[in-house]
């Protein structure tokens, strides 16, 4: 009977754990989406604006407007930790708690985005943007990382657990 009891108790921490790493992949996958979503949507408003229609390509030719699409991921990584911060840790987390939690929201907005891309180059033919396709994801990727370390900072409220 003990080794029953054992078990069912076992067996509840493993459920309420199972629980907790679920909402921090909702919380993930919500604002991920979300700064997916938001990147997809400004890919076609610049399109339909004209701005990829200029000829010119190569990385001293970028529009003033991709410079602005830098707020998507920031403001979806600063609201979404911030949320996780606030419903996880009682507004009291650290920094490396905030790094893992940027980037599982930064690693599905980023698929999503090459996603909307990709699908952006197969029915618009694009020629310009295939011309510096890889120095645009490999500045992505920088740009993630740097985001989610100056997110991180800003949120992170106990430095002496650094």
């Amino acid at each position: 009977m003990l080794l029953f009891n054992f078990y069912k108790q076992e067996h509840l921490f493993a459920v309420i754990q199972m629980s907790e790493t679920d909402t921090e992949m909702n919380n993930a996958f919500k604002f991920g989406f979300l700064i997916g979503l938001l990147s997809g949507l400004w890919i076609m408003l610049m399109h339909y604006l004209g701005v990829y229609q200029t000829g010119k390509a190569g990385p001293t030719y970028i529009h003033w407007m991709e410079y602005l699409s830098v707020w998507i991921p920031f403001t979806g990584l600063y609201f979404g930790i911030k949320n996780y911060r606030k419903t996880h840790f009682k507004n009291k987390m650290s920094f490396f708690q905030a790094i893992m939690q940027g980037f599982k929201i930064l690693l599905i907005g980023g698929f999503l985005y090459m996603a909307t891309l990709s699908i952006y180059f197969r029915y618009t033919g694009s020629t310009v943007l295939k011309i510096d396709y890889m120095q645009r994801i490999s500045a992505l990727g920088v740009m993630g990382i740097l985001l989610v370390l100056v997110v991180s900072l800003l949120l992170m409220n106990s430095p002496r657990n650094l």
